[in-house]
């Protein structure tokens, strides 16, 4: 929140994080797919092959949320150059596993638990049909697609007068 003078300016910003467990016919790698609104805004987006193997889809989401809190972590950060200062930033994910995970991952992982730890962020859960990051890890039907693509603001060119 900004204050100018009687005007007071709300900021939120908010991530949402999906993966595709083992999605990659070849190696069986999971994709790890995230995205980040500033207030209603589309402003960072990323989909990423996993670097190693996710032995469940617990593992392959988690890793996916790391990836999302790492950004919102550069985000906050970010945003301390304009005065904005943010905390607990919502972190949306659709595996309660994945949520609750605290052990049995390798250390690399924790990052994610850390910066939960620290109060930078925390993890939410999203049911899976309102999870709007599967639209950067898996093919989805052109209905499905085209739902996640307005959901987010993301315009059909074409179709702009």
């Amino acid at each position: 929140m900004l204050v100018y003078g009687i005007h007071v300016i709300l900021i939120s910003l908010s991530g949402f994080s999906d993966s595709d467990y083992a999605g990659c016919k070849l190696d069986r790698k999971s994709t790890s797919g995230t995205f980040h609104l500033l207030g209603s805004s589309l402003i960072s987006w990323n989909s990423k092959k996993q670097a190693c193997v996710a032995l469940s889809t617990a593992e392959a989401e988690y890793i996916a949320a790391g990836h999302g809190c790492a950004q919102i972590i550069w985000l906050i950060h970010k945003l301390l150059d304009y005065g904005v200062r943010l905390s607990k930033v919502p972190l949306y994910c659709d595996n309660t596993s994945a949520i609750n995970l605290t052990k049995h991952i390798e250390i690399r992982h924790h990052f994610i638990r850390d910066h939960v730890r620290k109060g930078d962020c925390e993890i939410k859960f999203v049911k899976t049909e309102n999870q709007l990051a599967e639209l950067f890890t898996k093919p989805l039907a052109r209905d499905r697609f085209n739902k996640l693509r307005t959901e987010l603001g993301i315009l059909d060119i074409k179709n702009v007068v």
